[in-house]
């Protein structure tokens, strides 16, 4: 039937696939400072053109308002997740359309300023996987879309809100991606703000479009009824929406034959028994990724108040180590099992902006080990960017270096470089594993050092919600600090790994998230951790 073909081709052009954004804040700052620079030139254009282009002025005031803001603290104007989409939102797609407007005068002053600067720009990957991040926080953290789009988030600086064209965007990129939940929540959303009387250039018609058609893939059928009629009175002659009506009413009335022939065939039968039901999962029972979101959340600690007791704090000498014995480390157990320590005030600010600036001109794409080649290669699980720093390069990396084998008793000479990982909008990693497996013997065989023996992890920024690095085996949360590093052992002493040790990077929900990492491996380690006879030891 012709109206089966028109549910199906329910607009989709636009289902073409994206990755996630990978972008950190600290390369967005620089695109802050990018919008800043062709508001500038806008403005002086307008000046030019002040009575032709009074539309364009209103545009240029609002920007110029907002990135003057920005441009104070990018950082923390960036850490606001709504801002950093708005962001990418407006210089792929806003801005476009303003230089459509511009080019009817032949403006060459700012086209020219504007098309030299828009090879910086942020393309439809990035803008997708902006909002993809927008819809992960909304997932991880229990976030309503009223409370995202007003920009209720905890901790903000910079509070934003979405517009109803906003929240339409939204739906219509989970609606590529054929997330029907997500679609669903966002369209009622952008009806809402549409209901409520925001000034949009937007139509409540393309809206419930595509939040009809998302209920119906999610099997509600009477729901999808009830939008497409309410779609057919703002627009009686909606060429889909009146095939959609016909198929669903046709479906319903099939389903409600199929219904009275069932239950009229059942009532003709003798009793029976009625099967076993199956045994299904315990109550108790809670998949890792629920575990997961539930730590990030700050729910599902399992420490008890006797195991809480048995944690402390103290001040650590490395063992008698003499950087240490007059100076020593403050040191506080986090976790018993596994074991895991934190040190306070262990690395200063001056070096961490040192790092920092070290590592923002490599960062890129952090990588994982694959299981099958033991190759690096990039995963959707892993979403931040990282640089990798050489001791010998700058005499504070190496510094660091050797702080980590003093207070660890380590040898570090055949640990990895320090990893340095920036966290921006949504970004996270998964539930993972340091070490390598049984099954992936050939994981880590290029470096000739062995497993990753234990995890030393700097904290180098604070983090205003969210972040959190949690062990959903155990139930563990630890979250960030400034200044503070924590670490714990990957392996048992017997070189047996320890899967306890699971964990994940929790995604940033309002801030920016630094991070470096120091992953510690065998080789070495004989005379400094001697081996058990016990696996488990």
């Amino acid at each position: 039937m012709f109206w089966c073909i028109l549910i199906i081709g329910l607009l989709f052009h636009h289902s073409v696939a994206h990755t996630d954004f990978f972008t950190s804040i600290g390369h967005m700052t620089d695109l802050i400072h990018t919008e800043k620079d062709l508001v500038t030139s806008l403005k002086d254009y307008i000046k030019a053109e002040e009575l032709k282009l009074e539309q364009v002025k209103k545009w240029a005031e609002k920007l110029d308002q907002l990135t003057s803001t920005a441009t104070k603290d990018p950082e923390g104007f960036l850490g606001h997740p709504v801002n950093a989409f708005k962001l990418m939102k407006r210089l792929n797609t806003e801005w476009g359309e303003l230089e459509n407007l511009v080019l009817k005068d032949m403006s060459d002053g700012f086209i020219s300023n504007l098309t030299i600067q828009r090879q910086y720009f942020p393309n439809d990957e990035d803008q997708t996987g902006a909002a993809k991040a927008l819809l992960r926080l909304q997932d991880t953290y229990n976030l309503d879309t009223d409370t995202i789009s007003k920009g209720n988030l905890p901790g903000v600086k910079h509070k934003s809100s979405l517009t109803a064209e906003d929240c339409f965007e939204l739906g219509k990129i989970a609606y590529t991606e054929a997330d029907y939940y997500h679609t669903e929540l966002w369209m009622e959303q952008a009806l809402k703000q549409l209901e409520e009387g925001e000034v949009s250039t937007l139509d409540k018609v393309s809206v419930l479009d595509y939040w009809s058609y998302a209920v119906y893939q999610q099997g509600h059928l009477e729901k999808a009824l009830l939008l497409t009629k309410k779609l057919l009175e703002l627009d009686p002659e909606h060429q889909r929406a009146n095939g959609n009506l016909k198929y669903f009413e046709y479906i319903m009335a099939k389903e409600k034959d199929t219904n009275k022939s069932t239950t009229k065939s059942a009532a003709d039968q003798p009793e029976q028994e009625s099967a076993p039901k199956r045994k299904g999962r315990a109550k108790d029972y809670l998949s890792e990724r629920r575990k997961y979101e539930m730590l990030c959340r700050g729910e599902g600690l399992k420490m008890t108040p006797q195991r809480q007791k048995k944690l402390f704090c103290r001040y650590h000498d490395g063992n008698r180590n003499p950087k240490f014995i007059l100076a020593p480390a403050k040191q506080e157990d986090e976790w018993d099992k596994p074991r895991i320590v934190r040190f306070h005030e262990i690395i200063s600010d001056a070096e961490i902006e040192i790092v920092k600036d070290l590592a923002k001109p490599r960062l890129s794409r952090a990588t994982v080990h694959d299981p099958e080649t033991g190759k690096l290669t990039t995963a959707q699980y892993r979403v931040s960017k990282s640089a990798w720093l050489s001791g010998y390069e700058d005499p504070v990396v190496s510094r660091i270096n050797m702080r980590i084998q003093d207070l660890t008793g380590l040898d570090v000479s055949t640990a990895e470089e320090l990893q340095v990982a920036n966290y921006g909008v949504g970004g996270q990693y998964e539930p993972h594993f340091d070490f390598a497996r049984a099954n992936e013997p050939d994981a880590f065989k290029e470096l000739g050092t062995g497993n990753r023996i234990a995890t030393w992890l700097f904290y180098m920024s604070d983090v205003s919600a969210g972040g959190a690095t949690v062990f959903p085996e155990v139930g563990a949360s630890v979250w960030p600090k400034k200044g503070t590093a924590v670490f714990w052992y990957n392996l048992f002493a017997s070189g047996e790994g320890d899967y306890s040790t699971r964990h994940a990077a929790c995604p940033v929900l309002v801030g920016n998230k630094w991070v470096s990492n120091k992953w510690i491996h065998e080789r070495g380690q004989e005379f400094r951790r001697p081996c058990t006879l016990s696996e488990l030891e």
